[in-house]
């Protein structure tokens, strides 16, 4: 996932993918502790793209502060 296309959502589309991301790196994180995961840098990429939304996500609440002052 791109920081532009991230940027191109809303901040409710925004959360709802981070909720999606983190439900799915809880199911790899737990199945990777009970057998062997079939891409185990998928958890790696998981984690990229859950930061990368919220990065955004505060840049955008970031210049809605800057936009009121």
């Amino acid at each position: 996932m791109k920081a532009e296309e991230i940027r191109g959502m809303t901040d409710a589309e925004i959360r709802t993918r981070i909720a999606e991301l983190e439900e799915e790196r809880f199911r790899l994180r737990f199945r990777s502790a009970t057998e062997t995961l079939e891409d185990p840098l998928r958890l790696r990429s998981l984690r990229k793209d859950i930061a990368r939304l919220h990065t955004v996500l505060r840049e955008k609440q970031l210049a809605a502060v800057a936009a009121t002052r």
